[in-house]
């Protein structure tokens, strides 16, 4: 079956599963369409058939324009909304869409004329599914909650503010996010006894940004948790020795003025750039918060580690489209197994073990959870195949949609770290053409 992503603000790129893997034509930012294959994996090789989603009309936000709260094109922002009943009439949850960043003028302009920066170009219905699902055999702990799809149309995480009038852009995350939440405070949110905010890959940044934000808003008697999902992006070394992902960042946060939305615990001891990686911030969210993430995230490895611009001779290109195609010594710098000389660094810990350091502060907290899986993925929590199913990515013998249920509901302590690839088998592992 077919898949159609936007790899963030570099275009769009044609996704199929096969035999348990998904195909997609392309090496950057995943950035799914609301499509009811790419969120649920049907097809006569996939991982299962599901029964059709529901599908979720855009409501936009009225009153934003005037709080200066509007997308990189001027236009309103907006989410889904599919209210809750019975036990979870009074329970929030609300999802972060992702979808990259633009850091340049140029990119932005392009970006305001997708559904990445404008509402005009947004999807009228989505299907919700996976953590959205409205299915108690899909989604067991938030299925009849009211469950949000806060739509990404800034470009930085939802954490701009600023704007570039020769050029009529407008870089408003941080006035986005507050005036959704606002909105929807007044549409029963204040009222909630449990709210869980997410979001997944730059959602998942803005989730970890906004995590103590969110717990703000609410009554003290109010269980208010986070949960990011890929969001875990590090500021690594590019097999070429620099820092592409910093260096992106860097424009990110100073272009879209985001470095006024940062959080003082982090801007009073590393520049602003530092604290746009969540490595540098989870341990500092008083908020409990759970991550989800791959050991071997795709998009990092892909447009971080080994980008086109890093490696322009083309070393790693079988190996980042096809895990199976990664030479030892690739894998040996993704695993960290042993210290490797990759052609033009010293690499001493490999992606995966700077990964494990980057949380070891945050795991100690018993407030927090952990599920990082070894699997070659990114987002986990919006499908229905990896979410909750028959076959879904498991560590031990519990999955995803479990093990965030029974942290948020203080069932069960989740600490899961997978051992290294190749041990697990129950991956969705994605491969690229």
């Amino acid at each position: 079956m077919k898949l159609l992503w936007v790899l963030g603000f570099m275009g769009m790129v044609l996704c199929r599963r096969t035999d348990g893997f998904a195909d997609v034509n392309g090496t950057k930012e995943e950035d799914l369409h609301y499509t009811e294959s790419n969120v649920y994996g049907y097809g006569p090789n996939g991982y299962g058939v599901f029964s059709r989603p529901l599908m979720v009309g855009l409501t936009l936000i009225n009153g934003a324009a005037a709080k200066g709260a509007v997308c990189l094109d001027g236009t309103l922002p907006g989410f889904h909304i599919h209210r809750g009943y019975g036990s979870g009439a009074n329970s929030w949850l609300i999802q972060l869409e992702g979808g990259g960043w633009c850091d340049t003028i140029r990119n932005c302009v392009y970006r305001k004329k997708t559904r990445r920066g404008s509402s005009a170009y947004m999807e009228k219905q989505i299907p919700f599914a996976g953590i959205l699902s409205n299915k108690a055999g899909e989604n067991p702990d938030f299925y009849n909650w009211n469950r949000v799809k806060v739509r990404y149309c800034d470009g930085a995480s939802f954490g701009g503010d600023s704007q570039n009038e020769a050029a009529q852009l407008y870089f408003r995350g941080q006035r986005i996010w507050e005036a959704a939440m606002a909105d929807l405070m007044s549409k029963g949110m204040r009222y909630a006894n449990q709210a869980l905010l997410s979001g997944c890959s730059a959602g998942g940044v803005a989730t970890v940004l906004h995590c103590d934000e969110f717990r703000a808003m609410f009554r003290g008697t109010t269980r208010v948790k986070c949960l990011s999902d890929a969001g875990l992006f590090l500021d690594v070394i590019d097999v070429s020795g620099r820092r592409t992902l910093r260096n992106m960042f860097r424009r990110v946060v100073s272009l879209q003025g985001a470095y006024k939305s940062l959080p003082w615990s982090c801007t009073n001891r590393l520049n602003p750039t530092l604290c746009f990686f969540p490595q540098h911030l989870i341990a500092s969210v008083k908020t409990p918060l759970f991550l989800v993430n791959a050991a071997y995230d795709t998009w990092q490895i892909q447009a971080s580690l080994a980008s086109p611009t890093a490696d322009p001779n083309g070393l790693w290109h079988e190996c980042t489209k096809n895990h199976a195609r990664c030479a030892a010594w690739q894998m040996n710098f993704l695993q960290g197994l042993i210290p490797i000389v990759s052609f033009m660094f010293f690499n001493k810990s490999g992606f995966r073990n700077q990964m494990l350091k980057a949380v070891s502060g945050f795991s100690r907290a018993s407030k927090n959870g952990l599920f990082i899986n070894s699997c070659f993925a990114h987002c986990q929590t919006e499908r229905q195949d990896t979410w909750f199913s028959q076959n879904s990515p498991h560590i031990g013998n519990k999955g995803i949609a479990k093990s965030v249920g029974n942290w948020y509901f203080d069932r069960v302590n989740i600490k899961a770290i997978d051992c290294p690839y190749p041990c697990d088998k129950s991956c969705h592992n994605l491969v690229f053409r």
